[in-house]
């Protein structure tokens, strides 16, 4: 990787702060680097703060997003610029000069109290742009309700004494003296080392065009429009609303494509999420109202993603979303009613119809944002024809000018998970650029010292949080918090609308500070994804963190007792009681401090375990490389080309060469790991090669074991010599030697989307079409007739999905319930006969090449180091992830990391990106000089033990041994809290802090009442 020439500053600009600018912000700052964070908007979040919940796992997205927009605030490395932009940037890689223009707020942030006088008092109302138009805002006004910074702006273009001179209530009414009417636009320049470009997308849809009647009848909205309608802090409090009347309606369509694969607009592309967006969002219609009708219709299903296909058998066996293949012709409104008459033609039956729904949601595709296109230009970034940022698919995040890297969907669209992985990739880009310069010793966090609360009768803070509508819609908040302020030990209780808002943060500490708390309750969501958040709350306010307690009244109240609200408030009394009774006796414990082995191990040497090692090695941090073949490479040697006309094959043998010469790697090759103790920081692992082994400390753990092609044992493979999988015949056509088949016949979605391996294997359609390509092209009187479910070429891959039906590809579409039939006739030629879907006639057809596009598995060796290193398997045998949108490269296990096709099915530029991700997670853990393990740890009373062997035998990570005394010994580094030694030591000689039996009992009776 080229360096650059100085390094002035280990500085990092990220422009765009929505969850993939934050998160590249976040990955950065872990390695040590200061990072300047910008958003044009006045509060960061991005569009994901728009969103009701996220697929497939149905979490609130606010509340996703909520904890790391406040990490982003709190973190002392990131500077935070709201309203401000990026004009320009000059110098070269390592000096750059950005130039940014900060928009005036016309409100101080220091002086600001938040206290929302302001806003109540202005008397001039406009469209609020964060929830489209479909309410009002005042001209001063909070972005929403989780604003980051806390502090109002005033819109200019509204504002009465900016526009004519006359009123200024806001100014007169304000306590604080925060208004600045007077404010200016303000010309900043930072010299910063590199820049990573996250500024997010736009949809597509022209209101001007009046496309399938948006804007122009009030019941057709966008799929963002309908987002905030679902969403509990949204316009109409998280319940679907028809505009023209205020009804819930109770027929609602989706129409899927608009502004996506339309050759007539020139955008022959897919968006790639609006499928599966439209099918969450039916299913969370159909949750509001069980007796409603939701249809999707679509022209292929593009569930493509970690178990997608599932998700949308679930919307359609248990919720009842009904999906209709079509092609939309025009929607017409009927005047008397406003309701919406669809004319499609059903791709099932071959029939127009017609049918009538009361609100109709228009699956509309991304662009980038017009808005950021000058700015593209005047950095010189090469773009694609639909104004997308190009970046290289060898090197995922690097653009065209060295030093300035892209994330998330400004170079195309992607869903979450792609999008953070490929923050963290950037991330890692811009850390290895200016690896000379980064600073060693991590930021302070200034935090106080922690008051010793030992003798204090409990002082139990009790806060409960609203979640905008999601629990205030169903539980009594105002109730809930009276009875908790009359519970034992009890000293306050407060509720807001969001709890994990930076302005509820202040107001806990404050509270805390204020009445002398000892503990701290907060009734709210999950502790999965918020627990961090208040813990880091109370170190902030001088308490230890094991100190605080958490009811979960969303997920285990509020949303499945959505229909009985009586019911859920008296069960959400019994939570709080319980997590109240737990909490008074809590005590707080001291986490063991562990200082970091700065050595990786990475386990597999394909495409993603060698960039992932490489990546770690230009950051400065040795990587051990395990392969258990005998040279490097995995499945990418068999891969002669990509669609776009990539080889992945001259990739492997580049970094083959790169990981033998780097001074930061060892590679290892004929070997396997053979166990693993210890933990984030400082993990023991035995690693075997020619018959001997060798015991080697790491601090991170990167799992990259990679898939191998399924073998099919169907449609007569391996019983005639015509039938080849697709990387059979790839390999075929570049060897040469071989006459071009005259008639050639592929069958789709084999090994996959069936019922023992559910999931799409993602690339077997785009494999299907590159080599349909290759065939025609080479010989062009040929047929190539392919079979198929959905076509699956997302993306961009789309433009080559209409490339093969433009040179003569056939495509014909079968029902899983009626796959092809595939015989050998009596003179030893091949017979393939399908039911074509669409025209409802049988296809017979005689090729002379029958090419099975067969779906990926994992490599076996993958279940060995899941149980070694005791992380879950999905039940197709590829790893999870801590969580599918927040952490898709973390392991549930700490300090343990995921890349590649040890994931999920993936392309190649894929896999690179979250190789490059995973590297950069692991090097946020590496570069600091310790961690403290968690204090949930077992510890033996050595007066108690028997020695009964019984903990050393039971613990799945075989920490407890006995020692030189006869008596049992848990090193608290490597303990990982499952418990299970507690459970089985008969003598009770174990204690589990922060889970002690008086601390379990007390919670027990305080559900039961």
């Amino acid at each position: 990787m080229p360096q650059a020439k100085s390094l002035p500053n280990d500085a990092v600009l990220v422009v765009g702060a929505g969850i993939v600018g934050m998160q590249a912000a976040l990955d950065l700052a872990a390695m040590n680097h200061p990072v300047t964070l910008i958003d044009r908007s006045p509060s960061i979040g991005g569009n994901m703060i728009l969103l009701d919940k996220t697929f497939p796992t149905n979490d609130c997205s606010t509340c996703m997003i909520s904890p790391r927009m406040v990490a982003c605030a709190r973190h002392p490395l990131i500077r935070i610029l709201t309203l401000a932009e990026l004009t320009d940037l000059g110098g070269e890689p390592g000096r750059f000069t950005a130039r940014i223009v900060q928009h005036p707020r016309y409100v101080d942030e220091e002086a600001c109290i938040a206290c929302r006088a302001c806003v109540d008092k202005c008397p001039r109302k406009v469209p609020n742009e964060f929830n489209f138009g479909l309410n009002d805002r005042k001209a001063i006004y909070f972005a929403h309700a989780q604003s980051i910074p806390m502090t109002p702006s005033i819109d200019a273009a509204s504002c009465i004494f900016l526009q004519k001179g006359r009123c200024g209530a806001c100014e007169k009414i304000c306590q604080a003296g925060a208004i600045r009417l007077d404010d200016r636009e303000k010309h900043l320049e930072f010299a910063v080392g590199a820049v990573i470009l996250s500024a997010g997308y736009e949809l597509a849809v022209d209101p001007l065009a009046g496309e399938f009647g948006y804007k122009r009848y009030p019941n057709v909205v966008t799929n963002l429009e309908y987002e905030r309608m679902l969403s509990a802090a949204g316009p109409f409090g998280g319940h679907p609303t028809r505009l023209s009347d205020g009804r819930t309606p109770r027929r609602t369509a989706w129409i899927q494509c608009v502004a996506s694969r339309d050759s007539a607009r020139k955008r022959n592309f897919c968006s790639s999420v609006c499928c599966m967006a439209a099918v969450k969002q039916a299913m969370i219609t159909l949750e509001h109202d069980s007796d409603a009708r939701a249809t999707v219709f679509f022209m292929d299903m593009r569930a493509h993603g970690k178990d997608f296909d599932r998700y949308v058998q679930r919307a359609g066996d248990t919720y009842g979303v009904r999906f209709v293949r079509s092609m939309i012709s025009k929607i017409v409104m009927i005047p008397s009613s406003q309701n919406l008459l669809i004319e499609y033609f059903d791709r099932e039956t071959m029939e127009r119809r017609e049918e009538e729904y009361e609100l109709v949601v228009l699956s509309a595709g991304m662009s980038p944002s017009p808005g950021f296109l000058p700015v593209l230009g005047r950095l010189g970034l090469e773009r694609n024809s639909y104004g997308f940022v190009v970046s290289d698919m060898e090197r995922p995040g690097h653009t065209s000018r060295e030093g300035i890297f892209v994330c998330g969907t400004l170079d195309g669209p992607k869903d979450i998970p792609d999008s953070v992985s490929g923050a963290a990739a950037a991330a890692s880009g811009a850390a290895a650029m200016l690896a000379e310069g980064r600073r060693e010793e991590p930021a302070d966090s200034t935090l106080p010292a922690q008051r010793d609360v030992a003798g204090e009768p409990p002082r139990i803070g009790v806060f409960v949080c609203h979640c905008g509508t999601n629990i205030a819609g169903v539980v009594n908040v105002e109730a809930l918090t009276g009875f908790a302020a009359a519970l034992p030990g009890v000293a306050v209780a407060e509720h807001f609308l969001f709890t994990c808002s930076t302005q509820s943060q202040e107001r806990i500490r404050e509270v805390i500070h204020e009445h002398r708390l000892n503990r701290v309750v907060v009734a709210a969501c999950s502790p999965r994804t918020h627990e961090p958040l208040f813990r880091e709350t109370l170190l902030q306010s001088g308490l230890n963190k094991y100190l605080f307690e958490m009811a979960n009244i969303r997920d285990q109240c509020s949303w499945v007792h959505g229909q009985e609200p009586v019911a859920a408030t008296d069960k959400s009394r019994h939570l709080l009681r319980a997590a109240v009774a737990r909490a008074a006796l809590l005590e707080p414990i001291r986490e063991v401090a562990t200082r970091v082995v700065r050595r990786a191990l990475v386990v597999g040497a394909g495409l993603a375990g060698m960039t992932a090692a490489l990546t770690l090695a230009d950051l400065g941090i040795e990587a051990v490389l395990v392969e258990k073949e005998s040279s490097p490479g995995g499945s990418a040697a068999e891969v002669y080309a990509t669609l776009e006309g990539r080889s992945p094959r001259r990739l492997a043998e580049e970094l083959s060469d790169r990981v033998g010469s780097h001074r930061n790697v060892v590679l290892y090759t004929e070997a396997t790991v053979k166990s693993v103790s210890g933990g984030p920081g400082r993990f023991t692992a035995s690693i075997e090669r020619n018959g001997t082994r060798e015991e080697t400390d790491f601090g991170a753990i990167i799992v990259a074991t990679g898939g191998e092609t399924y073998r099919p044992k169907e449609y007569c493979y391996g019983g005639h010599p015509a039938v080849l999988t697709q990387l059979e015949l790839e390999k075929r056509l570049h060897s040469g030697g071989h006459p071009s088949p005259q008639s050639t016949v592929m069958i789709q979605c084999i090994g996959s989307r069936r019922d023992d391996f559910a999931l799409c294997s993602r690339i077997c359609c785009s494999a299907a079409v590159k080599n349909a390509i290759s065939l025609m092209e080479r010989n062009p009187r040929g047929t190539v007739t392919i079979l198929y479910r959905d076509m699956r070429t997302f993306g961009f891959k789309e433009e080559y999905y209409k490339r093969a039906r433009d040179l003569g590809v056939i495509f014909v579409r079968f029902d899983p319930e009626s796959p092809p039939d595939v015989r050998i006739d009596g003179n030893g030629g091949l017979r393939v006969v399908c039911h074509d879907a669409s025209s409802r006639r049988d296809l017979e057809i005689r090729p002379d090449l029958l090419v099975l596009s067969a779906g990926i598995r994992p490599r076996p060796g993958g279940a060995e180091i899941a149980k070694m290193l005791k992380l879950p398997l999905m039940q197709e045998g590829f790893f999870l992830e801590a969580h599918p949108k927040l952490n898709p490269l973390d392991c549930p296990g700490a300090g343990i990391f995921l890349c590649g096709l040890a994931h999920s099915p993936r392309f190649m530029e894929e896999s690179l990106s979250q190789a490059r991700g995973a590297a950069c997670r692991a090097a946020g853990l590496l570069l600091r000089r310790e961690i403290t393990t968690s204090g949930t740890v077992a510890e033996v009373d050595r007066e108690r033990c028997a020695a009964c062997l019984l903990c050393v035998y039971s613990c799945p990570y075989k920490v407890p041994y006995i020692d030189g005394e006869g008596i049992s010994v848990i090193g608290p580094r490597k303990c990982q809290g499952c418990g299970v030694c507690v459970s089985e030591c008969p003598a009770k000689a174990i204690t589990f802090h922060h889970y002690t039996d008086a601390q379990v009992v007390a919670q027990a009776r305080g559900a039961a009442g």
